[in-house]
């Protein structure tokens, strides 16, 4: 495997493991750590596809980033008691 598969393979584990966490309860997905698996992982799955040029996985861990993005400064945004 090269540089590019690893990039690929970690950032879609990361992905897979944040919704694996999220369906046996274990993390909320507002939680922080749900929030910066998916952020990560499709950052660098993303990365890994333009790397490819591989259009449709660009597309879809673009925007899968993007909304993680979001929800991680919205996260950050609430006001902490």
């Amino acid at each position: 495997m090269n540089l590019t598969d690893w990039l690929g393979t970690i950032g879609v584990l990361q992905i897979l493991l944040a919704y694996f966490l999220n369906v046996i309860g274990r993390v909320s997905s507002k939680s922080l750590a749900f929030i910066l698996l998916n952020l990560i992982g499709a950052s660098m799955a993303c990365f890994a596809s333009v790397l490819l040029k591989y259009w449709p996985f660009i597309v879809l861990e673009g925007v899968w980033a993007l909304v993680s993005l979001y929800s991680f400064i919205n996260y950050l945004s609430k006001p902490k008691i």
